[in-house]
């Protein structure tokens, strides 16, 4: 077994490897990754995630999962976004990235995964586990997202020279910028309802929560479609379809439950969408 690992390990770390695989069958490999994420996630979400939420966070069953610390699983599962694209752009060079515009964009890629990989864990307080089952399920979305927008911003994506100054590129980067800032913003007022000794769940205030329940999810959903816009690839395409899928229903049963919790939740916010739904 531990010959089998060193031997992936080293396959994987092999340049030669990569230029073998690169070329049309890999970027043909790519767009139906691509398309099989939307319609798992489409699946997924109509038979699963609207009849029953997550079991993380305060949806948490010891019946679903040996459980693993809030902390450790955020770190490990989210990791494979942030590494696995440094892993191949190390090992098979990113044929793509003397381009400024793939190096930007792979580097937004990369600054929003360092954050959920190795400060937002560090930040969560007194968070609750998280189920085995669905932490095999996240670092597993993780690694493929991470190959998948890695090696097309690495190796495939092309832009025109203009790109940097085209509109859409501008209004890209200021949506994944406005994203990251709102979902940074509402994780933080997330972990300060609580005082020190304090239990229990309260109403949001302030900020995006004061129009919608799920705040922090809207802040990704945009920085995902702003990224996309920016991107325009079908690979990030695909990225923000999923994000939008899943922190939708996400954002959908937190709704429900704050409803349901507290007869003061105020009926004027909306669901994810400010204004609209």
């Amino acid at each position: 077994m531990e010959s089998a690992a060193v031997l992936a390990s080293n396959l994987l770390c092999s340049r030669a490897f990569w230029q073998r695989v690169s070329g049309p069958q890999e970027e043909r490999l790519l767009k139906l990754m691509s398309y099989g994420i939307v319609v798992f996630l489409i699946v997924a979400v109509a038979l699963v995630l609207h009849r029953a939420a997550a079991p993380y966070g305060r949806y948490y069953s010891a019946s679903r999962g040996r459980p693993v610390p809030a902390t450790l699983a955020w770190m490990v599962q989210e990791a494979p976004s942030f590494l696995f694209p440094l892993l191949l752009v190390l090992c098979s060079g990113g044929a793509r990235l003397s381009f400024w515009p793939n190096r930007i964009l792979l580097g937004l890629f990369l600054v929003h995964y360092f954050y959920r990989s190795f400060i937002f864990p560090f930040l969560i307080r007194g968070g609750k586990p998280t189920p085995f089952p669905t932490f095999v399920l996240a670092f597993v979305f993780c690694l493929y997202n991470g190959y998948l927008q890695g090696r097309s911003l690495s190796n495939y994506a092309e832009f025109s020279s203009n790109w940097l100054t085209e509109p859409h590129f501008i209004l890209g980067i200021a949506g994944w910028l406005g994203g990251l800032l709102i979902n940074v913003h509402s994780d933080h007022i997330l972990r300060n309802l609580r005082k020190p000794g304090e239990t229990g769940y309260k109403i949001p205030r302030g900020g995006m929560f004061e129009y919608i329940t799920g705040a922090n999810y809207f802040g990704e959903i945009v920085e995902w479609c702003g990224f996309a816009l920016a991107c325009r690839t079908l690979e990030s395409k695909a990225f923000a379809i999923n994000t939008l899928l899943v922190l939708g229903s996400r954002a959908y049963t937190h709704h429900q439950w704050y409803l349901n919790k507290f007869e003061d939740y105020p009926r004027s916010r909306k669901i994810v969408i400010p204004f609209v739904f």
